[in-house]
């Protein structure tokens, strides 16, 4: 079978779906909405074209319809796996190419849908002209259904993460050799690696630490990546006084990630919109117990007061609170319990093979169509 997936351009997942694809024993290809120089494994081969520099707009939508026409006639792919939804799926579905498979990435189900009409209906068409749906989380599928997709063609799995790399022992070790490195040996460590982008709530971690580290002068924090919200963020942390309690790592390659786990006693996701985030599944297979907000993915993930802790979204006072109340919490025994469900249910070994039989399904069901 010779499968074209259609992203935006590399992330953690980008990475782990394309190494999937070329043990697949399919032949595959990549198209990125956003041309780059970016690594693509060996037995996948990139497709070229104009693309769009920067986000999807109205204007490029003809000619990238047009291009993207002419791509899937050269290529003449048995199956198209493409998303997010109210941009890659939508321009396939606008070929009219199929059999077509979308992927939701949580944001465009759980949050764009509902910024205006005109994603709405980009949505709806994305869906009314896919042979099936791939979603990593129950809440992103319930939308789907609820635009009138039809829920029996949905494939639900969590992407899933490499558990012989994240393992609490490997973590402990590298971390320690952190923590001493920086002296917060004897500190009380928390970690957030979301994105600086407004969905993701750092702003709000941000706040509450302030708060806290007011009362508890044992609290530090490890702040990863970087976004949009880079001067805002920067800005808060400034008028705060705070900057020796808050270490600013920038973006980390992922094979790194594994020291701050170690580092941390604790991980904090406050993102107000998600899939089944990939640090999140990252952190409980380190044996890291979390501090979340309370959205539907989050809580698919963690049992408050057994894997973690959950907090109302947006509500850094209570993230505040929580995070004075982390001396009482047994945070081994729900690092312990965090693991083993990150064994059971985020083992991207496993769990992509899930992948390989939607795969299947998809060209079995336009298959069952055409006849």
């Amino acid at each position: 079978m010779r499968i074209l997936y259609f992203t935006h351009a590399d992330s953690v997942h980008d990475q782990r779906f394309l190494a999937a694809l070329a043990e697949s024993g399919h032949e595959g290809f990549v198209l990125r909405l956003h041309p780059g120089d970016y690594p693509t494994p060996n037995g996948i081969k990139a497709l070229e074209w104009s693309g769009a520099e920067c986000q999807l707009v109205e204007n490029d939508i003809p000619r990238l319809t047009r291009e993207l026409n002419d791509i899937l006639t050269s290529v003449q792919p048995d199956l198209v796996h493409a998303g997010p939804l109210q941009d890659l799926a939508f321009l396939v579905a606008r070929t009219g190419f199929t059999p077509l498979l979308s992927m939701s990435w949580g944001f465009d189900l759980m949050h764009d849908v509902l910024v205006s009409p005109d994603a709405a209906e980009k949505t709806r068409f994305a869906l009314g002209h896919s042979v099936r749906l791939i979603t990593d989380a129950h809440c992103s599928a319930a939308q789907a259904v609820s635009m009138g997709f039809d829920p029996e063609r949905i494939c639900i799995f969590p992407w899933g993460v490499d558990l012989a790399h994240f393992t609490p022992a490997s973590a402990r070790v590298r971390g320690a050799v952190w923590r001493e490195r920086h002296g917060w040996g004897d500190k009380r460590v928390l970690l957030c690696l979301r994105s600086w982008e407004p969905n993701y709530g750092v702003d709000v971690l941000l706040r509450a630490f302030i708060e806290a580290a007011q009362q508890d002068d044992r609290l530090r924090l490890i702040l990863l990546g970087d976004g949009s919200q880079h001067d805002l963020l920067l800005s808060i942390l400034e008028e705060a006084h705070l900057n020796d309690k808050v270490f600013l790592g920038g973006r980390v390659p992922n094979q790194d990630l594994i020291t701050y786990y170690g580092a941390a006693d604790i991980y904090i996701t406050p993102s107000h919109v998600d899939g089944s985030s990939v640090s999140l599944m990252e952190a409980m297979a380190c044996g890291l117990p979390t501090i979340a907000s309370d959205i539907p993915a989050n809580a698919e993930w963690i049992a408050d007061g057994q894997t973690g802790w959950l907090f109302p979204d947006g509500d850094h006072h209570a993230l505040a609170e929580l995070l004075l109340k982390i001396p009482s919490f047994d945070l081994p025994a729900a690092g312990r319990r965090a693991r083993k469900v990150a064994e059971k249910r985020a083992d991207w070994q496993r769990n992509k093979q899930l992948l390989f039989l939607c795969w299947e399904q998809a060209l079995t069901s336009s298959k069952g169509k055409s006849q």
